[in-house]
């Protein structure tokens, strides 16, 4: 069997609370007799694994071999164990994981990823918080293995809601309220005049008229719109930084009101496009009768027109690999009726488009119950860290208290919602997300910080053959190699299926392997250095693996003697 395809039958055995028999599995039903129609019996198993076993003979690297249930597990040489890993953390920094053999031959590609996409005029509401944490987490995942990543925001800057926001602003708008506080007063006015029109039917006509002027370019309505669409994105741009955020395209459905045309009269040529009674415009999705609207009575674009016309423009403009859309699982079948239009009309590549859907968060509020946007919640976040690092006895004063409190509190934010699946909804609450302990953001944070504040205080090590292996073999270390050696299979899982929670709990298991104390005395020198090199490991891939999920690691120094928590003697 080549080697390339042995690799892949083998992985790292995962750690628990009890030292590990092995350090390495190796699955012998992935290499029977795959031509086989008849899945192998146990017994075959069993069989297969016994002889296996016996014919592998022990080295200088493998130094016990023994069966399991269908398992072949392989036990390291200790000293060789950490000697290695640690050497090739410390080569490869951040690319630790991603040079090894699961990840380093795969093929680099073109990869488009389109999430946020907030709708303009309105304040950054929470429930676009999911896409862009995890858009930005998708990203950071296909740059960090060698793609080439396109983020694109797709605003939601068309269609009949901003006919009632154009004519509710020509009633209730003020020019000055707009530039002391663009989207606030933007917000208020859609709120005013939306309450208006269910009293008023002439503010309907007048919201009809005000988009059909849109759709036609007329330039005061135009002026209007785009003067609604510059504030609107001057004020996502401070919001995306603040979550660490950016995008190489924002675009929106409005640069697709013409190409949607192109589109209708595409889907009439082959005969797809039917019209109703109404005038409305339909495309049948199969024999069943199942449709799609794809044009009002008026003739004008439709949400899933724009993003056919969208999805056509961006695989002329760069044939990406796979194009990725992130966006909340109720727009599950509006993705559904996009690419099987988009099959109808002959385009093959519709299979490299991929819809990532998430669950909702329910119950994210302030602390007041007020209705919630996305600025709120990142300051109450922030407030909270500061109110109880300000009441903690043991913090130690900060440089920058604001931007540190704003870091823990996106932190926690963000393993919060990477916890479970991205399908799932869960339930948010304060007091689980900001707890200083326990598996959160905060103690993630608290982690790293403490492992550089031990760095400052004894120094780091600066290379591997400085150290002495052999003091690295007691069961909490050996332990902390083997969850290293397991990090590439992470990175590999999470690309499968780009699913967060995969780095996040291997983050909290890295985590939690650190709080194990060892004994508080003073440890001989060689002891120390070789901890401190481990320790210094730890870090570096605690580190990558948060910013791949989009938080900045902090470094603010925690209590002065961290070092004895973790259980160092430091002179």
């Amino acid at each position: 069997m080549p080697p390339e395809h042995l690799v892949k039958s083998i992985c790292a055995v995962p750690v628990t609370k009890k030292e590990q028999p092995a350090d390495f599995q190796f699955f012998v039903s992935s290499v029977l007799d795959a031509s086989s129609s008849d899945y192998p019996r146990p017994d075959t198993q069993l069989l297969q694994t016994q002889r296996l076993v016996k014919e592998l003979k022990c080295d200088a690297v493998v130094s016990e071999i023994s069966p399991g249930d269908g398992i072949v597990n392989f036990r390291i040489n200790r000293e060789l164990l950490a000697k290695t890993v640690l050497q090739q953390v410390f080569e490869d920094g951040s690319q630790y994981g991603i040079k090894s053999e699961l990840l380093s031959g795969l093929p680099k590609g073109n990869i488009l990823v389109e999430f946020s996409s907030p709708n303009i005029a309105k304040k950054f509401h929470v429930g676009h918080l999911r896409s862009t944490l995890i858009g930005n987490f998708i990203a950071n995942l296909e740059q960090a293995v060698g793609h080439h990543v396109t983020r694109i925001n797709y605003l939601g800057d068309w269609g009949m809601q901003f006919g009632l926001l154009g004519a509710g602003f020509q009633q209730f708008g003020s020019e000055e309220k707009l530039k002391s506080n663009p989207l606030q007063h933007l917000f208020e006015v859609y709120v005013q005049v939306n309450k208006a029109s269910e009293e008023d039917k002439a503010i309907k006509t007048l919201a009809q008229d005000f988009f059909r002027k849109l759709e036609a370019h007329e330039e005061q309505e135009m002026t209007l719109w785009q003067l609604f669409r510059d504030v609107s994105i001057e004020e996502y741009i401070k919001m995306y930084q603040r979550l660490g955020v950016c995008f190489d395209e924002y675009s929106g459905e409005s640069f697709y009101q013409e190409k949607s045309q192109e589109i209708l009269k595409m889907l009439a040529m082959k005969g797809l496009l039917t019209k109703t009674k109404e005038g409305t415009g339909i495309v049948y999705l199969s024999e069943r009768g199942d449709r799609a609207a794809v044009m009002r009575s008026d003739g004008t674009s439709l949400y899933l027109t724009r993003d056919l016309a969208a999805a056509v423009d961006r695989m002329d403009k760069y044939n990406p690999d796979t194009m990725i859309y992130v966006t909340d699982k109720s727009q599950s079948s509006h993705f559904q009726q996009v690419f099987q239009i988009l099959k109808l009309l002959g385009y093959e590549w519709t299979e490299r488009c991929q819809h990532v859907p998430f669950g909702k968060v329910q119950g994210m509020k302030t602390r007041k119950g007020d209705v919630v946007f996305l600025e709120d919640v990142l300051d109450e976040a922030r407030s909270v860290v500061l109110e109880r690092t300000a009441s903690a006895k043991t913090s130690k004063e900060l440089d920058d208290p604001l931007a540190t409190a704003e870091k823990i509190g996106l932190a926690a934010l963000i393993i919060q919602d990477f916890r479970g699946l991205l399908l799932s909804d869960y339930q948010f609450s304060w007091d689980h997300v900001l707890q200083s302990r326990g598996d959160t953001g905060v103690f993630l944070q608290y982690t790293h910080a403490r492992l550089h504040s031990l760095e400052e205080i004894c120094g780091t090590v600066h290379q591997v053959s400085d150290i002495n292996p052999a003091c690295l073999q007691d069961p909490p270390a050996i332990c902390l190699i083997q969850h290293l050696l397991r990090y590439d299979e992470i990175l590999c899982q999470s690309l499968q299926d780009l699913q967060p929670k995969h780095i996040v709990n291997y983050l909290l298991k890295l985590r939690e392997q650190m709080m194990i104390e060892t004994d508080v005395c003073p440890f001989p020198y060689s002891l120390l250095q070789a901890r401190l090199c481990l320790f210094q490991a730890v870090r570096s891939i605690l580190a990558n693996g948060m910013r791949l999920l989009g938080i900045t690691p902090r470094l603010s120094s925690c209590p002065h003697f961290s070092c004895l928590v973790l259980g160092f003697w430091c002179p």
